[in-house]
C-alpha cells in the first residue's frame, strides 16, 4: 500500500511537473510573440516614417525642383533670352547702322546719259558718285519722275528686279537704268525735258536734264520703267 501511494504520488508530481512545463512554454510564446509583435512595431513605424520621409523628399525633389526648374528655366529663358534678343538686335542694328549709312543726296554727285543699245531699246544710265569721306549705302531703288515740256511731272514705275547691295566706299559709283522702248515715228506723244531723281532711302530730290540724243519715248510714262542700282566694277 505504502509502495502504490508513493508511487501514485510521484506520478502525480510528473503530471504537475509536466503540467507546469505545459504552461510555461505557453506563456513563453505569448511573450515572444508579443515581443517579437512588439519590436516590430517600432521598425514598422520607423520604417513608416522613412519611407514617408523619404516619399516627401522625393516628391519635392522631381516635384518641386521640376516645377520650380521648369519655372526657373523659363524664368531664365524668357529674361535671358529676350535680354540677348533685345541687346542684339539693338546692338546690332546700331553698329550696322553706325558703320554704314544710306548715301545722302548732298553727297552724291549725280549724272543722266544716254546709253540705248540700238534704235529700239531706250536706255538712260543714272550715275551716282560717292562724293563723302565715309562708305555709304545706294542699296535699292531711286524714286523717277520725268518732267515733260507742258510742265507735268510723271512718276516711274519699277522694274522687275530685285535690289543688289549696292556700298560705295569714297569715290565709288553706282549705277540704275531707266528702260523704255523706242517710238521711231517721229509721232511720239512724250516730250521728257528733266529727270527728277531721288537716291534711295533719301528725301532729298535733284533734276538732271533729259540726255541729249536719247531716243522718244514710245507710248507713254506709264510704260517707262526704272532699275534697282548696281556698283560699276
Amino acid at each position: 500500500m505504502k509502495t502504490t501511494r508513493i508511487t501514485a504520488l510521484a506520478a502525480l508530481g510528473l503530471v504537475a511537473t509536466l503540467s507546469l512545463t505545459a504552461c510555461g512554454n505557453d506563456s513563453g510564446k505569448d511573450t515572444s510573440s508579443k515581443g517579437a509583435a512588439a519590436s516590430s512595431a517600432p521598425t514598422d513605424a520607423s520604417s513608416a516614417s522613412s519611407s514617408g520621409s523619404s516619399s516627401s523628399e522625393g516628391g519635392s525633389q522631381p516635384g518641386g525642383s521640376g516645377s520650380g526648374g521648369s519655372a526657373a528655366g523659363q524664368s531664365a529663358s524668357s529674361s535671358g533670352g529676350s535680354g540677348k534678343a533685345g541687346t542684339g538686335s539693338t546692338s546690332g542694328g546700331t553698329a550696322t547702322s553706325g558703320k554704314v549709312t544710306f548715301c545722302r543726296t548732298a553727297d552724291l554727285a549725280i549724272d543722266a546719259a544716254n546709253a540705248s543699245p540700238d534704235k529700239a531699246s531706250g536706255r538712260i544710265d543714272v550715275t551716282m558718285v560717292n562724293r563723302g569721306s565715309t562708305t555709304c549705302s545706294a542699296t535699292g531703288f531711286a524714286g523717277v519722275d520725268i518732267k515733260d515740256a507742258d510742265h507735268t511731272s510723271s512718276p516711274i514705275e519699277r522694274g522687275p528686279a530685285q535690289p543688289r547691295v549696292t556700298t560705295l566706299k569714297p569715290g565709288d559709283a553706282a549705277v540704275f537704268d531707266i528702260a523704255y522702248d523706242i517710238d521711231p515715228s517721229g509721232k511720239s506723244l512724250a516730250s521728257p525735258t528733266d529727270i527728277l531723281v531721288t537716291p534711295p532711302n533719301e528725301t532729298h530730290t535733284v533734276t538732271l536734264k533729259w540726255p541729249t540724243g536719247a531716243g522718244a519715248i514710245k507710248g507713254a510714262y506709264t510704260d517707262v520703267q526704272v532699275y534697282p542700282t548696281h556698283t560699276t566694277k
